[in-house]
């Protein structure tokens, strides 16, 4: 038998067949690996069965970072324009400018100006079409995906009570439980702002922008969050509608509680709440929450192993909101959390006012609300697993 060196020295085509064939091996390892590579990398390639189907394992596609740095001064500018746009055609959604202008600004709204939302605003209801102004904007759909994982859920129609000498005269009388009307108060149906700032009406607290601050208890991390100063046993106010996916301790967080909004995009984590009385009694895993809700009490527990420690030094509340495109986000290294602090600023203009019952010591919101986009007979996804990546 002839040896390759001799088949080659017979034939030079040889060779040239050789090379073929080893750059056919290559390139087949290398399309093994792209296959082999997790979603979070830049490749992915979908596995299918016989019948050209994809299967479980197929790689998602989804958006694994969003950085929010939309300042309050464009939310609470954009948000005016939707209200007053609400009964009209066109009616300018509120996210939809935002995104605009975050792609114009390629994310950086400290170029911000009143004149640039204006114009836009200008342009659309002159007769502009949202398409037509984003054709060529190749980041305008990363944009509208991102801005509105964060805000799609807080503006809409609701109804809500209000006291009754504000009241129109087509308002509905407020029913007490006992089947009697309520004198004091009625229902209107509203179109606006149906999302509420953490901290209940007239009660006072301090904050600054402290997102990606050092922390160093259990381990060197990042502030993941949003600190809010304030007294022990001040109400901690429901943001979004949504249901309790997480209630209890942890370690970092102390009494803590984690709502997921009913589209699933948004996780909202409540810590540090008050030792002995962190929640309002109502509370359990799967409860369906209304926004402006009363959910705990600030205090400041946390850092401990062992339940109802106080062991932060000033009290507050950690508020946290966690972003999630795909289920993989949220527990472990895939985890999105936006800085909140400028989103407060703007939830600040609506503030829910409670009322202490002094038999039970317990604080209940004075004027029910009733959001639309609370699904009927809305079943929660089963619990989650305690985190592992805590966001503080």
């Amino acid at each position: 038998m002839k040896t390759w060196k001799e088949r080659i020295a017979e034939s030079p085509e040889t060779l040239h067949h050789i090379i073929i064939y080893i750059e056919v091996i290559v390139l087949t390892l290398l399309l093994v690996s792209l296959f082999l590579i997790t979603p979070g990398g830049k490749f992915s390639f979908p596995a299918s069965n016989q019948d050209g189907k994809a299967t479980s394992s197929e790689a998602k596609k989804y958006i694994k970072w969003v950085d929010f740095k939309v300042t309050a001064k464009a939310m609470q500018e954009a948000f005016r324009y939707d209200v007053n746009t609400c009964q009209s055609s066109p009616h300018l959604n509120w996210v939809d400018l935002l995104s605009y202008l975050g792609t114009r600004y390629g994310g950086d709204f400290s170029k911000y100006s009143t004149k640039d939302l204006d114009t836009l605003a200008e342009q659309l209801l002159s007769g502009k079409t949202l398409e037509e102004l984003t054709a060529n904007m190749k980041y305008y759909t990363y944009y509208r995906q991102a801005y509105g994982a964060v805000l799609d859920g807080l503006v809409g129609q609701y109804d809500i009570q209000i006291a009754a000498e504000n009241a129109p005269l087509f308002a509905t009388p407020a029913v007490n439980s006992d089947g009697t009307t309520d004198p004091d108060r009625v229902w209107v149906t509203k179109y606006g702002l149906k999302a509420f700032s953490p901290i209940a009406k007239g009660f006072p607290y301090q904050d600054y922008d402290d997102f990606g601050v050092s922390r160093s208890y259990g381990y060197k991390r990042q502030h993941l969050g949003h600190d809010m100063m304030g007294q022990v046993g001040t109400p901690v106010i429901a943001v979004e509608s949504g249901y309790v996916e997480a209630i209890g301790w942890n370690q970092y967080g102390g009494w803590r509680l984690g709502i997921r909004s009913f589209d699933g995009k948004r996780y909202y984590y409540y810590a540090h709440l008050r030792k002995n009385y962190p929640y309002h009694k109502s509370l359990k895993q799967g409860s369906i929450i209304t926004a402006g809700d009363v959910i705990g009490y600030l205090g400041r527990t946390g850092y401990s192993r062992t339940e109802n420690t106080n062991n932060i030094d000033e009290a507050h509340l950690h508020f946290g909101l966690q972003l999630i495109f795909d289920e993989s986000q949220k527990e472990g290294n895939n985890e999105i959390w936006v800085d909140c602090y400028e989103l407060t600023k703007f939830l600040s203009m609506n503030r829910s006012e409670t009322l202490k019952n002094q038999e039970t010591k317990e604080y209940d919101r004075i004027y029910d609300m009733k959001d639309p986009d609370i699904p009927n007979n809305f079943v929660p996804h089963a619990p989650l697993p305690e985190e592992q990546h805590i966001p503080d």
